[in-house]
């Protein structure tokens, strides 16, 4: 029926509406958000109208986060995310799964609570202070990202990551560190006196080839 009414030519006038509902609600960064997990305000924090967050209770945001639209938060299993991460869009991070437990339970799945479900999956994920993770990377259950990373777009990452960890790829693998590039420009003169991780300028590691 909508199709024969958008075809006729009332339809110019539907395209009109149309478009003007997605003018308006248009995806925006919402600034400010409430942890639940710490019971704190964090100002400085910018999440996407767009954004998922599941069992919102379970997931522990700090300051300066930012996470870009059309991202996925699954919180079942639990999600710390430091500050001054940024995640970009379309970015989903999973901390449970039934891969497993379907085959398993078969069509007893449904009647037992998650908890108890043979093979089923749930393990936080933690993201370090600073990290950057690329568009439509996907994080699983049990992942543990260090401080100071770069997360290459598309990547898939399911593991125990070091801080300064370049990853790539999927599976993701650790293909460089974040202190050599940081140090490179350092050594071209740039300033940094906000750089997040003061004691490594302390430490002269940067000019003394890390």
């Amino acid at each position: 029926m909508f199709r024969k009414i958008y075809l006729s030519p009332l339809g110019f006038f539907i395209s009109g509406i149309l478009n003007a509902l997605a003018f308006f609600h248009k995806p925006f960064m919402v600034y400010g958000f409430f942890n639940k997990v710490d019971g704190k305000f964090y100002k400085r924090t910018r999440i996407s109208s767009t954004v998922k967050l599941v069992d919102k209770k379970k997931i522990n945001i700090k300051d300066n986060v930012w996470i870009g639209h059309n991202s996925l938060l699954d919180g079942i299993g639990g999600i710390i995310i430091e500050k001054g991460v940024n995640i970009a869009s379309h970015t989903c991070i999973y901390t449970h799964s039934s891969q497993n437990s379907i085959r398993l339970l078969g069509d007893k799945f449904i009647d037992i609570p998650a908890s108890e479900r043979i093979g089923y999956i749930i393990e936080g994920v933690k993201i370090g202070e600073f990290t950057f993770v690329g568009t439509a990377c996907i994080l699983l259950p049990g992942t543990t990202i260090g401080k100071g990373c770069i997360i290459g777009a598309g990547s898939v990452v399911k593991g125990v990551y070091p801080d300064y960890s370049i990853l790539v790829g999927n599976p993701a693998k650790v293909v460089g560190d974040t202190r050599i590039v940081d140090g490179k420009l350092f050594e071209q003169g740039l300033s940094f006196e906000n750089y997040y991780d003061a004691t490594l300028i302390k430490d002269n590691k940067y000019t003394s080839g890390l």
